[in-house]
C-alpha cells in the first residue's frame, strides 16, 4: 500500500512540475493565430500578383461572366487591408476590400464607373462569421449593406453570404450565395500573370 500511495504521489508531482514548467501566456507573449488572421497572411502573400479565374456556377443571372476572361489581381496590401480588383472582360468596375477587424475580417465591394466615380450600389458587405477557417471566411450582409439593398428596391440581397476560400498555391475564390441564388467563380494561383 506505501509503494501504491509513493506512486501516485510521485505522478502527482511530475504533472504539478510540467504544468508549472509551461509558460502562460502573458502581457508580452505573441497572440494566438485566429484562422481569419491566417486566411489574410494567405492573401498577402499573393500581394502584387495577377491570376485568371472562371466562373464555377451556373446561374442563367451570370451570363455576364460566361465566357469572358476573368482576371483578379491583389494589388494594394497593408497590415490592415488587401485590395483585390476584379476585371471581367473590359470591365474593371469591381473591386473586393478586405480589412482585419478586432474580431476577424471585414468583406466590402467597391464599384466603380469607367470614370472613376463610385456606383450608387457599392461599399456592401460584412464581417466574418467567427471563427471561420484559415481556409475559408464567410461574410453575412451587414447592417449597412441591408439597408442598403432595401433603399435600392434589391431585397432579396439582403439574406446574401459571401465567403472567400484560399487553397495556398492552388486556388483563391469568392462565393456569394442566398436561398434560390449561388454564384462562384475561382481563380488558378499555381500560374501568375
Amino acid at each position: 500500500m506505501f509503494h501504491r500511495a509513493f506512486a501516485v504521489l510521485s505522478a502527482a508531482a511530475l504533472f504539478l512540475a510540467a504544468c508549472a514548467a509551461t509558460p502562460s501566456a502573458g502581457p508580452d507573449s505573441p497572440p494566438a493565430l485566429r484562422p481569419a488572421d491566417g486566411h489574410f497572411a494567405g492573401l498577402q502573400s499573393l500581394c502584387g500578383k495577377r491570376f485568371a479565374g472562371r466562373l464555377t456556377s451556373t446561374d442563367p443571372l451570370d451570363a455576364d461572366f460566361a465566357g469572358k476572361p476573368l482576371v483578379m489581381g491583389i494589388v494594394a496590401c497593408t497590415g490592415s487591408e488587401v485590395r483585390i480588383p476584379l476585371a471581367v472582360g473590359e470591365d474593371r468596375s469591381r473591386t473586393w476590400i478586405i480589412t482585419r477587424t478586432p474580431e476577424g475580417l471585414r468583406l466590402k465591394h467597391d464599384h466603380r464607373h469607367s470614370d472613376g466615380t463610385e456606383d450608387l450600389l457599392s461599399r456592401y458587405g460584412g464581417d466574418s462569421l467567427d471563427p471561420g477557417a484559415a481556409g475559408r471566411q464567410e461574410f453575412p450582409a451587414d447592417a449597412f449593406s441591408r439597408a442598403l439593398f432595401l433603399e435600392k428596391g434589391n431585397p432579396a440581397s439582403v439574406a446574401n453570404v459571401w465567403a472567400t476560400e484560399l487553397r495556398p498555391g492552388q486556388s483563391f475564390s469568392y462565393e456569394l450565395r442566398r436561398p434560390g441564388r449561388f454564384f462562384r467563380v475561382e481563380f488558378d494561383l499555381t500560374r501568375a500573370l
